[in-house]
């Protein structure tokens, strides 16, 4: 059974927030099958990464890194973009300290 993207990103945000993070949904899609982006913030380190969901070849589910990371305004720029072409687009938002993503998925090394 696949979880609906608002129930996704709800259990999402509460990892983050039960290992001491701050994280909020910026941006909501479709519910029930909208793509998803989540940004990890972490502003003491000054660090900014972007993940989006893909499928491998073999048919696996992994979490990647679409951009390189080239500071939170370039990073944002993406998010408006790829917004545009797809409006059922969800953001999710992870700041903590540690620069954790709380995803409990497969996420590539970039």
């Amino acid at each position: 059974m696949i979880l609906s993207t608002d129930l996704w990103a709800s259990a999402l945000i509460r990892r983050a927030e039960l290992g001491g993070a701050y994280a909020a949904v910026l941006r909501k899609g479709d519910v029930r099958a909208g793509a998803v982006l989540v940004k990890v913030v972490n502003r003491r380190a000054g660090d900014v990464r972007l993940y989006a969901q893909a499928v491998r070849g073999d048919g696996e589910t992994v979490w990647m890194q679409p951009h390189a990371t080239a500071g939170e305004e370039a990073l944002d720029a993406y998010v408006e973009r790829a917004a545009r072409v797809d409006p059922d687009l969800w953001v999710v938002e992870i700041d903590d300290v540690q620069g954790r993503h709380f995803l409990t998925e497969t996420v590539e090394k970039s």
